[in-house]
């Protein structure tokens, strides 16, 4: 019962060629550390703001470079392996914001569109307007990757303690956070946030991230982190450079766990107020 996951910390360019190339080799890194389990972060395979340039680079993911160059490496490699997202045009023209599930055949075992788009001005006066840019999805989802259950989200969805609830209710015991968080939030809210995930669910929090400055002008706080069911972080990137996070899960941790604080089971309905 002892998974041994890694977490890929990126700085993604603007293109899916350079992104590919940039992913590539830490992935096999991530493989010849012995991961079974792969997880890259949020606009994995390129990220831009801009909503022209965006849709005109956008393509279905079978037509993406880099979702089919890891499709092919996890195949190569016999690793599952979590593309946290990829910007990719739906079948109707609009843009989603995709987590992808391969398997060790490279195969699409799952896939999951971000539910919570950030809307936000920052009290530094960034801004941002995720649904101008893409089309939410509607559904929660949990898939089997080998021997866990995992429970899909991304980035901002980490926000909305009822979407990680519902999926550790339906078996989840790992909950997947890829982010792109901005340097603001990530220095006051990341490690909290994803500490107060695992704690309330009794489940393992996975958080890959970007990291550093890109070339769409956005600044991402990196600091990907790994936390266990009891809350503890177990593992972390203390930086925004690319870098590899391997890490052994002890399943068994989450059942113990939720024995332990049974949260899931002790909630009530009511009404009001």
């Amino acid at each position: 019962m002892t998974l041994r996951a890694a977490l890929i910390q990126t700085r993604t360019p603007a293109t899916q060629d350079a992104a590919l190339a940039h992913v590539l080799p830490l992935v096999r890194e991530a493989a010849a550390e012995g991961a079974q389990l792969i997880a890259t972060p949020e606009g994995t395979n390129f990220l831009q703001k801009d909503r022209d340039k965006l849709f005109g680079v956008l393509k279905p993911p079978e037509e993406d470079a880099v979702v089919q160059g890891l499709a092919g490496a996890a195949a190569e490699l016999k690793v599952w392996l979590l593309i946290g997202s990829a910007l990719v045009k739906r079948p109707d023209g609009l843009a989603a914001n995709r987590s992808i599930l391969l398997d060790p055949q490279g195969r699409v075992a799952a896939t999951y569109d971000k539910l919570h788009m950030f809307d936000v001005d920052l009290p530094t006066g960034e801004t941002a307007r995720e649904s101008a840019l893409y089309t939410p999805g509607d559904r929660a989802v949990v898939a089997q990757a080998g021997d866990p259950k995992l429970g899909l989200t991304v980035c901002y969805d980490v926000r909305f303690p009822a979407l990680h609830r519902a999926l550790a209710l339906a078996g989840a015991q790992v909950l997947t956070v890829p982010s792109a968080f901005t340097r603001p939030t990530g220095e006051a809210h990341w490690e909290v946030l994803l500490r107060a995930r695992a704690i309330e669910t009794g489940s393992f929090v996975l958080a890959p991230a970007q990291g550093g400055f890109h070339e769409d002008g956005r600044g991402t706080y990196g600091h990907s982190l790994a936390v266990a069911p009891w809350g503890e972080v177990i593992g972390k990137l203390d930086h925004d450079e690319p870098g590899v996070l391997a890490l052994d899960l002890d399943l068994t941790q989450v059942e113990r766990a939720r024995r332990a604080i049974p949260a899931l089971s002790n909630a009530r309905g009511f009404s009001g107020p």
